[in-house]
Formats: structure tokens, sequence, C-alpha cells
């Protein structure tokens, strides 16, 4: 039987610490972190959902985050509550969306971000 575990990390890489997430986010022209805890459910809810969206933009590098697991994140980031998500360009955060997130409102802030920057 698959666990949340297993479907996570089928739809995204998952970082285990600070400089795993710096190299993702500086390594990639486009990278998106998902932020989530174990115990949230609105993060689980949520995550099919933003996995659905960020189906429609494929140079988009996607990794998740469990705040558990990597404590120091919530300072590193500047995280209050989860979910966060968060899109980068070139190591730049351009857009940050937290807890309830309106999933088409969403989906059209990415879309502009991403056909703006492509080349």
């Amino acid at each position: 039987m698959a666990t949340e575990g297993d479907y996570i990390l089928s739809v995204m890489n998952e970082l285990f610490s600070i400089e795993e997430v710096d190299n993702f986010v500086n390594h990639h022209h486009l990278a998106f972190l998902y932020i989530s805890q174990t115990n949230c459910g609105v993060c689980h809810a949520l995550l099919p959902k933003i996995k659905e969206v960020m189906s429609d933009f494929p140079k988009i590098q996607l990794a998740f985050i469990n705040a558990d697991h990597v404590p120091a994140i919530a300072g590193h980031l500047s995280i209050f509550t989860v979910p966060v998500m968060i899109l980068y360009v070139d190591g730049k955060e351009v857009l940050r969306e937290a807890r309830f997130v309106h999933v088409e409102q969403f989906r059209e802030k990415v879309k502009k971000i991403y056909f703006l920057t492509q080349e």
C-alpha cells in the first residue's frame, strides 16, 4: 500500500536540509517549493491540486519540504504558517502563497510569471 510519503516523492523532490533548499533554488532557473507539516490537513488536501496546476508548467522544478523534518526552514524562509508555496526565478522569490490558497488565482499568477520568464 502506498503511503502519503510515497505520493509526495512521486510528485516532487523532497529536501531535507537548508543546504539542499538553497542548492535547489540557486541551481534552477524556475524553482518551486511546497512547505508542509505532517499533521496539516490543509497541506495534504492542497498538495494534489497544486501538483495539478504545476503540471501545466513543465520547466518549473518542484520540491517538497516537511517543516517537521527541517525545523530551521521556518526561520530561513520566514514562514509563519503552512502550507507555503514559493516560486523563485533565478534564485529570487517572485511569488509566495500561504495557508488558504485559491487554486485558480494561483494558477493565473504562476502562468503570468512562467510566460514572462520564457525566452
